[in-house]
């Protein structure tokens, strides 16, 4: 495996750089005590491109491989996990699950408005009583001629508020068949009839971003806006984790750099007892924690975007990197906080707001208890991969710039 970062990964790095750092960083901290999304971000992400970063220039993307697609996620989540959010969930769980199992035709309708900005989708796959038992959901879907009629209610959806589009993973298959074969996953239309949403407030992080609940009551769905076959709902949705938990990854390793640089900016200017602090032992052994725990994330990450770009499946991998780099990310926000002493505890400094975001990480998208247990799985031979109908296309140069 060669991570030798290519001059097109430096342009996509300092694109999203550029981005996040000037026109986001300085108005996140007021977004963030307002518990509001940033206005402009959505609109901007699509017109500089970073929406549709991972996907060929035939569908209205940026033409990137899947590494460049990490190394955005590090950038803007070393500003804001609010700007991250967006990549997992509108490219991740949305274009990507849609780019890997829709037809051409609905790669046209949907895909193209969706890597270009020009509309905003969102995965809608958690309920009310669900939480990581993705089979047990109760929303369903039931045919009516070239329609299907869908009622049921989604909840902590991020963008639930702020997209046009839901892919949306529902049960359609009789009681007496396995659970997790008999759910499909629509393209839904969130500006339909019968479709209310709202917005959820009072989360401990990620508060710059719209967390939010949908609603379906008796909502028509043409047949033609199912992804897949009826019955595949549970392999699109586990396939969809795949792309986001690879988001999720790449940007908690930005938390852990960008706590890093806080650290270390501070512990050089800060002094107690006559000297700075970065000269107390105990200082220099969290800011050597959190420069470890920076490169084994970051190495973890582009080897799952190593084997993306050549066509491998990688769920094992992505597991280790999403578990490792989001744990490593709250505990590199903690002690950032401790560095800070008194200061990391006020909102003055953005350590404080790492800290917050980083939790959400360790939960959504599978917990750290559910990578437990795909990783035992891998290890004790219970779990392998079989091969999907559609896999995840390796990246080719010249198709995704063709």
């Amino acid at each position: 495996m060669d991570f030798q970062l290519s001059p097109e990964h430096e342009m996509a790095r300092k694109l999203v750089r550029d981005f996040s750092q000037k026109e986001i960083a300085p108005v996140i901290k007021e977004y963030d005590r307002k518990q509001e999304p940033i206005p402009f971000a959505l609109k901007r992400m699509g017109e500089v491109g970073i929406l549709g970063l991972p996907f060929p220039v035939r569908y209205g993307g940026q033409g990137m491989d899947y590494i460049s697609w990490g190394l955005a996620c590090e950038e803007l989540e070393a500003v804001d996990t609010s700007l991250r959010v967006v990549m997992s969930v509108h490219t991740g769980l949305c274009a990507m699950t849609l780019f890997q199992w829709g037809t051409e035709e609905q790669k046209q309708k949907f895909l193209v408005p969706l890597a270009s900005g020009e509309k905003i989708g969102c995965g809608a796959f958690t309920e009310p009583g669900m939480g990581s038992d993705v089979a047990a959901m109760s929303t369903n879907a039931k045919r009516d001629g070239d329609f299907y009629i869908l009622n049921g209610e989604k909840m902590w959806i991020s963008l639930a508020s702020k997209a046009d589009l839901g892919l949306v993973t529902v049960k359609t298959g009789a009681s007496s068949r396995k659970a997790s074969e008999g759910l499909s996953t629509f393209i839904v239309d969130l500006h339909a009839d019968g479709v209310k949403r709202g917005d959820l407030h009072g989360k401990l992080g990620v508060r710059a971003g719209a967390t939010g609940w949908i609603s379906f009551t008796d909502v028509k769905v043409p047949v033609a806006n199912r992804i897949g076959e009826e019955g595949e709902g549970f392999k699109i949705t586990m396939s969809g984790f795949d792309h986001g938990r690879y988001t999720v990854a790449s940007g908690a390793t930005g938390i852990i750099r960008a706590s890093l640089e806080a650290s270390v900016k501070y512990a050089n200017t800060r002094k107690t007892f006559g000297k700075p602090i970065a000269e107390h032992q105990l200082i220099q052994e969290k800011i050597a924690r959190m420069s470890q725990d920076y490169e084994i994330a970051r190495l973890l990450y582009l080897q799952a975007g190593w084997m993306k770009n050549q066509g491998q499946r990688c769920t094992r991998e992505t597991s280790f990197a999403k578990k490792f780099a989001t744990e490593a990310s709250f505990s590199a926000a903690t002690e950032a906080i401790q560095v800070h002493g008194a200061y990391g505890y006020s909102d003055e400094f953005d350590v404080e707001r790492y800290l917050r975001n980083s939790k959400g990480a360790m939960i959504y998208e599978g917990s750290s208890e559910v990578q437990v247990l795909i990783q035992a799985g891998y290890a004790l031979g219970l779990r392998e991969d079989k091969p999907l109908r559609c896999e995840a296309p390796a990246y080719d140069e010249a198709y995704w710039h063709g």
